[in-house]
């Protein structure tokens, strides 16, 4: 009789285990939904590329920001793990699925309405709302609260505003006039046929020689040869890329954080809990951003500012810079806020009339409902789960 209470045992934390396996993949999709628009948005507001390459780069590099994420980011975790709740408190075992639940609810509903907003804020507005409605405000550790998530959530985006500000004449003064390089393979010596009496009797195969980098890629257009162009367009797909690969750096952790939430409270030890965390969420986020990641974008490419290449690697930049600093640190800051206000800083180079204050408005609004939202949500779901 004991081994069968004992299999069944097993069988519920296998369960539970699976349950939040889905529910953080699922998670991880509305974030790519929303949140892919955050790297790839400058390519195609200045005209680099279109969105279906934009998008398909950015899914690329956000799901090897996510796996990197295994080694690299493991104070994110931490900082979501211990950070947030207090010690010492008995938890109910739904407290991570209500989470996840409010937090899926508003981030695919924001994707839905094309509003980009963070992932990061709807997780913690989900825990917090969940802890009050559980276990009373005792329940959160304000203090680490405040100084270890709130502070770097306020900051962040001031900062990446007043630095793409600065650095943008910096970028467009060593920049602006240059005509890129290119590295050519030419024919020193075309291809020699050797004839007699109409017959071909042998060819001479060409004699290839490498050309060093010229200071002007135009210089290569129209070659028949192997050539590699490097102009301010490659840093604008790369700094996009790094954009994209931090934010999987800095948001995947997050999510996994909450999958390891769920094991702890269940008593589960898995070895390898970590790595399937985090190949789950870096594929949820690849997929996400892939399928459905194409109407937050718009918002960000085409109706915040217009904006150059040059505009657009600078804020692409910014945002690389201080996400990948962040996740190295745990600091949990928002790509949104990071990417949105790099944006606007850039914008605010060309002037005030520059920018769609609306839209701004409306960005901002979304921001500040995120925290409350999410909460009311998560609070919810719990709710609904302890009763039944």
């Amino acid at each position: 009789m004991f081994a069968g209470l004992g299999a069944v045992e097993n069988e519920m934390i296998d369960l539970t285990l699976l349950i939040g396996v889905f529910l953080v993949a699922l998670l991880a999709f509305a974030n790519g939904s929303n949140d892919v628009s955050k790297g790839i948005a400058t390519l195609v507001g200045s005209g680099v590329t279109d969105y279906r390459r934009a998008i398909l780069w950015g899914s690329f590099c956000t799901v090897v920001g996510g796996l990197v994420g295994a080694a690299f980011s493991l104070p994110m975790v931490r900082t979501f793990t211990n950070g947030i709740l207090s010690n010492g408190i008995t938890y109910p075992i739904w407290l991570p699925f209500a989470v996840m639940g409010g937090a899926i609810g508003w981030v695919l509903l924001a994707s839905r309405l094309g509003l980009p907003i963070s992932t990061t804020h709807s997780i913690i507005g989900a825990i917090c709302g969940v802890a009050l409605v559980s276990v009373g405000i005792q329940g959160i550790q304000w203090i680490s609260l405040m100084q270890r998530v709130v502070l770097p959530l306020l900051l962040s985006p001031v900062l990446s505003l007043a630095l793409t500000f600065l650095i943008f004449p910096l970028i467009r003064a060593g920049l602006s006039s240059w005509k890129g390089h290119c590295l050519c393979v030419l024919p020193a010596q075309p291809v020699q046929v050797v004839q007699q009496q109409g017959r071909v009797l042998r060819v001479l195969p060409a004699e290839p020689e490498v050309i060093t980098f010229t200071e002007n890629a135009d210089q290569c257009a129209g070659q028949k040869a192997l050539s590699l162009t490097v102009t301010v367009d490659s840093f604008h797909w790369l700094s996009s890329g790094l954009v994209s690969l931090a934010r999987g750096l800095n948001d995947a952790p997050k999510m996994v954080a909450l999958l390891v939430t769920v094991s702890l409270m269940a008593g589960i030890n898995s070895p390898h809990l970590l790595g399937q965390g985090f190949v789950a969420v870096a594929m949820g986020m690849g997929l996400g951003s892939w399928l459905t990641g194409r109407r937050v974008t718009r918002v960000l490419a085409e109706r915040v500012t217009q904006m150059d290449h040059l505009q657009g690697f600078s804020a692409n930049l910014t945002t690389a810079i201080l996400v990948t600093m962040a996740a190295k640190f745990g600091l949990p800051v928002s790509t949104t806020h990071v990417s949105s206000c790099a944006i606007l800083g850039v914008g605010l180079r060309r002037g005030k009339a520059s920018i769609n204050w609306k839209v701004v408005g409306e960005i901002l609004l979304a921001w500040v409902i995120t925290l409350p939202v999410s909460g009311l949500l998560a609070a919810g779901f719990y709710l609904l789960l302890t009763l039944w």
